[in-house]
């Protein structure tokens, strides 16, 4: 119970910086275009990895065995599902970022199922569905407009990719500080972006992001959102189920949606409050199960 009450608890605090981060996303990508901003955030991140590593020790020997499968977190989670999320916020709203990449749960508990044979129970398939119906009525007042399916074709893919990510996380043996995980799975994604990032970067504008808020939100995502919600997640998702610990990814669209309406003057209602209570009774089912 211990284990899962602390799991529950990192899953909660990664789930919700995340839900702040597509605010820090829609205001900072004016300025930084979504793959320099990838790139800038894991650079961030990276160094921001390696002191706490440094400090506390880590041993950051990975057998040969194992390489492919961080490799694999890195191009699928890192970098696929971040791009696409990115672009996704650009084209669309935060709220809808934070909504559609709620959906992330229901594959992995699909992917679950097919990589570790997890079985689909029936407080969990009533969590989930619970879960889903809350994000459906917070969606139903989100004002979406259908102009923006592109971006949410692009925010579904962000989330189909970030929930097999998820999973294949729990395939890394637990030898492994998620401190040292993260810093690799993050330093994939440094090599696979740079070749395409680097030609661009003379391009921004240096003095726009000289301002507070760009430079501020910079830090956020490379820091916050990426170095310390990834770890939280991660080591999350070791002391769960991978579906159970799925739903925490239902608390995005709270924090997105409540951030977006306090910070972007994006609408919302009485049914936000309603979805938001499902949510939470899916989650708690969720904690409940194990």
């Amino acid at each position: 119970m211990k284990n899962t009450l602390l799991g529950s608890l990192y899953l909660s605090l990664a789930a919700s910086i995340w839900g702040g981060m597509y605010v820090v996303v829609k205001h900072v990508v004016d300025f930084v275009p979504p793959l320099e901003l990838v790139w800038i955030r894991y650079v961030i991140a990276i160094f921001a990895l390696l002191i706490i590593g440094v400090v506390t020790k880590q041993s950051w020997r990975i057998e040969k065995r194992d390489l492919l499968l961080i490799i694999m977190i890195g191009l699928i989670g890192n970098t696929i599902s971040i791009i696409t999320q990115e672009v996704g916020t650009m084209l669309s709203t935060a709220q809808m970022g934070a909504i559609i990449t709620s959906t992330t749960p229901a594959f992995m508990v699909l992917f679950a199922r097919i990589i570790l044979k997890e079985k689909i129970t029936f407080k969990k398939a009533t969590s989930i569905i619970l879960a889903t119906i809350g994000v459906a009525i917070i969606v139903g007042n989100a004002g979406i407009d259908p102009s923006l399916q592109l971006g949410g074709v692009s925010l579904l893919i962000a989330a189909l990719t970030w929930g097999l990510m998820s999973v294949l996380i729990k395939r890394v043996p637990e030898q492994y500080s998620q401190i040292v995980v993260t810093c690799y799975t993050t330093l994939v994604a440094i090599v696979l972006l740079t070749p395409f990032t680097i030609s661009r970067l003379p391009e921004l504008d240096v003095q726009a992001m000289m301002h507070p808020s760009i430079w501020g939100g910079l830090l956020y995502l490379g820091v916050i959102s990426t170095a310390c919600a990834f770890l939280l997640w991660n080591r999350g998702l070791q002391m769960l189920n991978a579906s159970s610990g799925g739903l925490f990814f239902f608390l995005q669209p709270i924090v997105g949606t409540f951030l977006g309406w306090v910070l972007l003057g994006e609408q919302i209602g009485l049914s936000f409050w309603i979805g938001t209570i499902l949510i939470f009774i899916g989650v708690l089912l969720a904690i409940r199960e194990e």
